[in-house]
C-alpha cells in the first residue's frame, strides 16, 4: 500500500521510527529466525470504512540468536513475499516479553487508515499473513505464516420508529437504510437487497430479541410494520457477508400508551 511507518513502542517511552521497505530483494532475507504463535485480528475480518483508522491486534513469538534492530511484526500481504502489496499504514509494537533464552513474545497494533488514496475497494478480500523482523546489519527475515485474513468493507444502518408515542394496539412503522463503504470514493453508498434483522428491547430490559427479518429494497431502504404492545427500543442488525462487515443501528425508543 506504499505508506508504511513503523512506530515501535519502547518500554522507556522512546520510539524507534523508520520507514519499512515493502519490496526488499528476496535474497536479503536471512536465516536463524523462527516465528510461532502468530496471530492477526483475533480470527475476525478486518473491517474498513471510509474515514476511521482501523486498529488490528496481533502477536508473535520469535526465536533467534541474531541481534535485531526492532521488534518483529505481522502484516497482511498479497503477491510475492517481500515483493508484493502489504495492507497497513503504521504498526505499534511492544518490547520483548522473555519466554526463555532466545525466545520472546511480542504484541502489536496494526493500523489501516482508509483516508490514504491508495486504499480502495480492490483491497478487500483474502490476504496472506507474514511475520518480519529487521536484523542488525540491514538484513531481515520474512516468513509466510500459512494462514489468511479477510478484509471487508464496513456497513452502517439507520433506524426510525414512529409514531412516538403510540397507542397500544396501533401500528408502528420502522424504517431505515443499509449502506456500505465505497473505498474508491470515500463515501457510504446504498447497499440494496440485504436481509436485515429487526430487534426489540422492552423498557427495563437489557436484552434485544429478534422480531422479524426484512429485505432492503434496491436503494437500501428498509420498511416494516409491527403492532405496538409495550414501550421499548427498536433497532436493525445486519450480520454481514464475505465481503461486508456486520453493523447495528442505534436504538429508537417508542413509548406505548
Amino acid at each position: 500500500m506504499g505508506k508504511k511507518v513503523w512506530r515501535a513502542a519502547v518500554a522507556g517511552g522512546a520510539a524507534a521510527v523508520f520507514t519499512a521497505v515493502a519490496a526488499a530483494p528476496a535474497g536479503a532475507a536471512e536465516n536463524g529466525v523462527s516465528f510461532t504463535q502468530v496471530k492477526l485480528g483475533n480470527g475476525k475480518p478486518i473491517v474498513i470504512g471510509v474515514s476511521k483508522e482501523v486498529a488490528v491486534p496481533g502477536s508473535v513469538r520469535m526465536t533467534t540468536t541474531r541481534k535485531y534492530d526492532s521488534a518483529p511484526y505481522v502484516v497482511p500481504y498479497r503477491g510475492g513475499l517481500d515483493s508484493g502489496d502489504e495492507l497497513w499504514t503504521a504498526i505499534e509494537g511492544s518490547d520483548c516479553r522473555v519466554v526463555s533464552t532466545d525466545v520472546c513474545d511480542f504484541t502489536q497494533t496494526l493500523y489501516i487508515d482508509p483516508t490514504y488514496s491508495d486504499i480502495g475497494n480492490e483491497d478487500t478480500g483474502t490476504w496472506k499473513v507474514a511475520a518480519r523482523v529487521y536484523l542488525e546489519g540491514d538484513a531481515h527475515d520474512t516468513d509466510d505464516e500459512g494462514f489468511t485474513v479477510q478484509v471487508v468493507r464496513a456497513s452502517r444502518l439507520t433506524v426510525n420508529a414512529s409514531p412516538e408515542p403510540v397507542a397500544k394496539g396501533r401500528t408502528i412503522t420502522v424504517t431505515g437504510l443499509v449502506q456500505r463503504a465505497n473505498l474508491d470514493t470515500d463515501k457510504y453508498a446504498s447497499y440494496g437487497g440485504r436481509k436485515v434483522t429487526l430487534q426489540f428491547k422492552p423498557a427495563g430490559s437489557s436484552t434485544y430479541t429478534t422480531v422479524k427479518k426484512v429485505y432492503a429494497n434496491s436503494s437500501g431502504a428498509l420498511k416494516t410494520t409491527v403492532t405496538a404492545t409495550q414501550t421499548g427500543t427498536w433497532r436493525w442488525v445486519y450480520y454481514g457477508n464475505s465481503v461486508t462487515g456486520a453493523s447495528t443501528s442505534s436504538g429508537d425508543n417508542v413509548v406505548v400508551q
